[in-house]
C-alpha cells in the first residue's frame, strides 16, 4: 500500500477498505493487535506521505478504512492513541473541501474516536463551504 504510484496505492487502499467493510474481515484484523496496529501503522505512514504529495482520492479510502476500524470497539480505544494528529487537524481541509461524503466520514471517525467536542473542532468542518 505504501509503495508505487498514486493509483496503486489508491487500489491496494480501496482492496484493504473492502476487506474491512466485510465483518469476516473487519474481525480478522481486529482479532490480534499486531494485525490492527500493521495496518494502522501503513495507514498512518500514508497519511503522513500524503501532506507532502495530496491525493483526495487515496486520502478518501485512508479515511474509510480508519472509520471502518473503528466501528470495532478495541480497535477505536487504540485508534485514541495511534490516529494521525493530521487527520484531527486542518492539513487536509483544501482536499476534503471539495468532497462533503469524505469530510462527514472524517467527522464520523473523529465522533467514534474523540467523542463530540473534538470533531467539531477538527478542520472546522462547521465552517466548510
Amino acid at each position: 500500500m505504501e509503495m508505487g504510484s498514486e493509483l496503486s496505492k489508491t487500489v491496494a487502499t480501496f482492496i484493504v477498505q473492502k476487506i474491512l467493510l466485510d465483518d469476516v474481515g473487519l474481525n480478522y484484523i481486529c482479532t490480534t493487535s499486531d494485525r490492527f496496529f500493521e495496518v494502522a501503522q501503513v495507514l498512518g505512514n500514508m497519511v503522513g506521505a500524503l501532506a507532502e504529495q495530496p491525493s483526495s482520492r487515496l486520502l478518501k479510502h485512508i479515511i474509510r478504512c480508519y472509520l471502518r476500524l473503528s466501528d470495532e470497539p478495541r480497535a477505536c480505544q487504540a485508534l485514541k492513541i495511534c490516529l494521525p494528529d493530521m487527520l484531527r487537524d486542518d492539513t487536509f481541509s483544501s482536499c476534503l473541501r471539495e468532497d462533503p461524503i469524505t469530510r462527514r466520514w472524517l467527522q464520523q471517525l473523529l465522533l467514534n474516536v474523540n467523542g463530540n467536542r473534538v470533531a467539531l473542532q477538527a478542520g472546522g468542518f462547521d465552517r466548510m463551504p
